[in-house]
């Protein structure tokens, strides 16, 4: 009888330690969030090293994710999608670039707020844009000693 009742405990621990990953998959993810942000769009040259789920952040602190990355084929630029929390309100003359955590970091996308009175409404597109700088491109033209004039 001891054995039984000693699996049915071990059995309650384990689907209850399921359900906290559960739980915290959703809230990190957003999608326990249903309904509480709006959707704001971006064109960029280059988005390399971001994907859907990107986190977006304002001030380094996460305020939405990246919900779609398409190309577009007329004009060749990356046309991105994401999400940004209800009741933060992003003034009209913002820019958007991609930034990265450090030297082996990932990417992210940052909101740099700008001074306008005004806010985007959601779906609106930033127009203000800054692709990702390649490092092996910077590292590249480091060591070729390419622009340094003499």
């Amino acid at each position: 009888m001891s054995h039984n009742t000693t699996e049915v405990l071990v059995g309650g621990v384990v689907l209850a330690a399921a359900i906290g990953f559960a739980v915290f998959a959703g809230q990190a993810t957003g999608l326990s969030r249903g309904g509480e942000d709006y959707q704001l769009n971006a064109s960029f040259r280059s988005i390399e090293g971001v994907g859907v789920g990107t986190d977006v952040r304002l001030a380094g602190v996460k305020i939405g994710t990246v919900t779609n990355v398409v190309l577009n084929p007329q004009t060749f630029r990356a046309d991105t999608g994401f999400s940004v929390l209800q009741g933060i309100d992003i003034p009209d003359d913002s820019a958007v670039v991609v930034s990265s955590e450090g030297l082996l970091g990932g990417n992210f996308v940052e909101i740099m707020p700008g001074g306008s009175p005004f806010s985007f409404e959601p779906g609106d597109e930033i127009e203000d844009t800054q692709g990702a700088v390649s490092l092996i491109t910077l590292l590249l033209k480091f060591v070729s000693g390419s622009g340094e004039e003499s």
